[in-house]
């Protein structure tokens, strides 16, 4: 079990359940690089760009074309 603190931001258990698939992976690849890297500033820089992308996927899934 990691105590990286920045996990914190990939919880998805408050998204709408549409919402919690797309959310997991992205929570899973960021157990996966917190148990395998070392703690240091790349690692925080890759979980940092993770929880980036991780917020524009969502943000894609809810997406409307017309802005409504």
């Amino acid at each position: 079990m990691s105590t990286e603190p920045m996990l914190q931001f990939f919880a998805y258990s408050h998204l709408k359940p549409e919402l919690q698939p797309t959310s997991a992976k992205f929570a899973e690849i960021a157990e996966w690089v917190a148990s395998l890297l070392p703690r240091n500033p790349e690692r925080t820089a890759c979980l940092r760009k993770l929880m980036e992308a991780k917020d524009c996927a969502v943000r894609a899934a809810i997406y409307k074309e017309d802005g409504q």
